[in-house]
């Protein structure tokens, strides 16, 4: 059965850090959010976080934006995502589930929560730490658990399963979500929505590629695909 992003239940959160892409992508009814991260935004050549952010924020307003803390200790990283959540309403504070040193934030995590800011937890790979984010966090302030099931997949697992109980672990947290993140192919997508996350994150790019050609009839795509290699051999001149 062909199925295309208006058939899931899963909201999808668009990830980037391209100011034009952001805003493009926030006008689309289909996209709910938005999320960001240091990483990303080297990428798009920021140098000033605090310009950034507070200059997208001036646009986006309704949809709730991810925005990461960058410092690698706990006290200044308390400062950062204090200082973060006071930018607007819409903002989810990005806190690491460790330190670069392996340490865990899952203390930070409780005070924060119990300051009522909202957290978007990131960079979970473990069913482990699922299960002590869970127990961090404050069953009455929204929160978003963040399991990279892409880089997962990377390792050769299927992660379907441990975001399946990584659900299950979240079930006494009535505002608590899961994402699925790090989407590498358009297939992700269908696949987050059918083990129950409540949210994916889709790069910029890939996000473009699952509006055009999720739900695609495959004879067409079949069609397309012998005219692109005819096209670029005749581009190309190419002779016998």
């Amino acid at each position: 059965m062909k199925r295309t992003l208006k058939d899931l239940k899963i909201r999808i959160c668009a990830d980037g850090a391209d100011k034009k892409g952001m805003l493009d992508l926030n006008a689309n009814p289909l996209i709910t959010g938005l999320t960001t991260n240091p990483t990303l935004m080297r990428k798009a050549g920021l140098t000033d976080f605090e310009a950034f952010a507070r200059d997208i924020l001036q646009s986006i307003t309704a949809k709730p934006i991810s925005l990461e803390v960058f410092s690698d200790e706990f006290p200044e990283m308390k400062r950062h995502a204090l200082k973060i959540n006071g930018w607007g309403e819409n903002v989810y504070v990005k806190i690491p589930i460790t330190n670069t040193r392996g340490e865990s934030s899952l203390p930070l995590i409780k005070e924060l929560a119990l300051e009522s800011v909202k957290l978007n937890v990131t960079a979970i790979l473990t069913l482990e730490q699922v299960r002590g984010v869970a127990a961090a966090l404050s069953p009455h302030v929204p929160a978003v658990v963040s399991v990279f099931a892409g880089r997962i997949a990377d390792t050769g697992v299927d992660p379907t399963a441990i975001m399946i109980e990584s659900k299950k672990a979240l079930g006494r947290l009535p505002q608590a979500e899961l994402l699925w993140a790090s989407v590498r192919e358009v297939l992700n997508i269908f696949q987050a929505n059918d083990c129950g996350c409540h949210i994916v994150t889709v790069p910029h790019d890939i996000l473009g590629k699952a509006l055009k050609m999720s739900g695609m009839d495959l004879g067409e795509l079949s069609l397309d695909t012998v005219k692109m290699f005819a096209n670029d051999a005749k581009a190309a001149g190419y002779s016998l």
